[in-house]
């Protein structure tokens, strides 16, 4: 049963996608981008977020609703399965990256990363400013919407890696990137508090793993292949824990 409701979840969009562009405009669509991108450096990045349109979270709405992202992302931008991201109160740079990075092929690894590549590639430039705009202004999830990833992690553990990092293994504090409130940083350091820890754990394994790669000078990958599993389960956790009052 589960199973089954994950693919309907997959399915939606792309059904939504063929009624509105139909199959000719579909298959043009997903032709567009048949390559991986070259990956990012921070100039590069920098530049393409700059080329952005400047963004309307009203008209970015309308693409929420048009291309049907409440099914896997949620009416207000909460996530109502373990499958996929909260979007609520993401940063919009961040947002827009992923979308970019769908949209040139360079985030594959996973089926609902290839769904999200042939969704982000019916996507205009300034459809992508508008709704990563909408999804910023929407109010960021409360810890109370977020399903617990582990049982026997502790904030201890967390906070060392979030305040502190661990010097011995190189690792740096998560606090330098993305704010020492999960609040996000600049460029792709993303929001985190109150992020869904299972999809946080299945993030940081996939850059564990190296089937991730579209960070910035592999800075994920370096600092999530020293973490163990339940280092990772400790910091979902915290993450999750963090409400909005923390993150004001």
């Amino acid at each position: 049963m589960r199973k089954g409701m994950h693919m309907q979840r997959l399915i939606v969009p792309w059904l939504t996608a063929v009624a509105l562009l139909g199959t000719n405009g579909l298959a043009h669509a997903a032709g567009a981008h048949t390559t991986s991108a070259a990956e990012w450096t921070s100039a590069s990045l920098r530049q393409a977020l700059s080329a952005l349109p400047a963004a309307d979270p009203r008209r970015g709405e309308q693409v929420h609703q048009r291309m049907f992202c409440a099914s896997c992302h949620g009416e207000a931008g909460v996530a109502p399965t373990q499958n996929w991201a909260h979007l609520a109160g993401q940063k919009a740079s961040y947002t827009a990256k992923m979308l970019l990075d769908y949209q040139q092929g360079r985030r594959l690894e996973t089926q609902g990363a290839q769904l999200m590549r042939d969704v982000a590639q019916m996507l205009s430039p300034q459809q992508i400013a508008d709704v990563a705009a909408y999804y910023a202004s929407l109010p960021p999830p409360r810890p109370e919407q977020a399903a617990r990833a582990g049982k026997d992690t502790t904030t201890q553990v967390a906070e060392q890696l979030v305040r502190r990092g661990d010097p011995q293994r190189l690792i740096t504090p998560c606090a330098s990137c993305h704010g020492v409130a999960g609040q996000g940083g600049k460029l792709e350091a993303p929001a985190l508090a109150g992020q869904n820890p299972l999809y946080f754990v299945r993030t940081m394994l996939h850059y564990h793993g190296g089937q991730r790669n579209n960070d910035v000078a592999k800075g994920m990958r370096f600092f999530a292949e020293r973490l163990s599993r339940s280092e990772i389960e400790a910091l979902a956790r915290y993450y999750a824990d963090l409400g909005v009052e923390r993150r004001r």
